[in-house]
């Protein structure tokens, strides 16, 4: 069954509503490796009741709509896909808790041809329910690499930010946990890939993988250690391309540039060479 493109053009997502707590707002936390140092109040703030700031790429897990190109009416081969970018813009602090609902649509679909694949371009409004305030929005694509050739225009997507050619102003290496994901995971993402060593082997991977957006989420911590005094009301968007994965225990290493009072970075892993996240840029405040 071929891709429905119209299908996917109109999907019909529900509106998600999802209560906050104060204890999803810490896990969040624990699963990118905050509060390493549990003396470290800066940090401590991240992960603890008294006086609780919530990280701003939380805004990522939140109003979720689930994995629903494993839906059989998209016509999408959901074993090939992949994420490819994330982008996100936040428009007020996130809270630490409250009533949240996540508005999502698809804003384009790409035909790159046959035997090149596809890339769905997706879109989801934070809102704060009490309020009606938009508080974020979250943006995505997933690469569909078994999925291309159906017809459609190869719209580009937004250009990926440049990284400048000079040595990083800043290097920050984040140490990861072996049971980094086993943490992450209980903020919603389940996908035995970051669980079951015979799941991540029987596609092809050694053992379980760090999820994307947790490699996302250190890039958040990342900004705020380095640049930003862990203040997270100053960091406002955070964009990535995700290029391989990271493995739970791996030192993730990233470079960042200072550019015309925003941040430039990547990622990488020194021990295998490999860079993990590309093209990435963190607005601020």
């Amino acid at each position: 069954m071929p891709l429905d493109f119209d299908a996917l053009l109109n999907w019909d997502f529900e509106e998600i509503e999802q209560t906050l707590t104060e204890r999803d707002t810490i896990l969040y936390a624990l699963g990118l490796g905050f509060g390493e140092d549990p003396t470290d109040k800066k940090e401590l703030a991240y992960v603890y009741e008294d006086g609780l700031k919530a990280v701003p790429s939380m805004a990522v897990i939140l109003g979720y709509p689930g994995f629903w190109l494993r839906d059989p009416k998209t016509g999408v081969n959901w074993q090939k896909v992949l994420h490819g970018e994330q982008w996100l813009d936040i428009y007020k602090p996130l809270p630490t808790h409250g009533r949240i609902v996540g508005r999502s649509k698809i804003d384009f679909i790409a035909d790159k041809g046959e035997g090149k694949g596809a890339v769905i371009y997706q879109s989801r409004d934070i809102i704060d329910a009490d309020s009606g305030e938009k508080l974020a929005r979250v943006a995505m694509s997933a690469f569909c690499r078994g999925d291309g050739g159906f017809g459609g225009e190869n719209q580009a997507g937004p250009a990926p930010a440049v990284l400048p050619d000079r040595a990083p102003d800043h290097v920050c290496d984040i140490d990861t946990l072996p049971r980094q994901a086993l943490i992450y995971r209980l903020s919603g993402d389940f996908n035995p890939l970051h669980a079951d060593p015979d799941v991540a082997r029987s596609v092809g991977f050694d053992r379980p993988i760090l999820h994307g957006l947790a490699t996302y989420g250190l890039a958040a911590r990342a900004i705020l250690k380095t640049l930003l005094d862990y203040d997270s009301v100053r960091l406002v968007g955070l964009d990535v391309r995700f290029s391989a994965p990271v493995y739970p225990g791996e030192t993730v290493r990233f470079e960042i540039w200072e550019e015309d009072g925003e941040a430039r970075f990547r990622a990488s892993i020194p021990a295998r060479d490999v860079v993990v996240l590309n093209n990435g840029a963190a607005r601020f405040a």
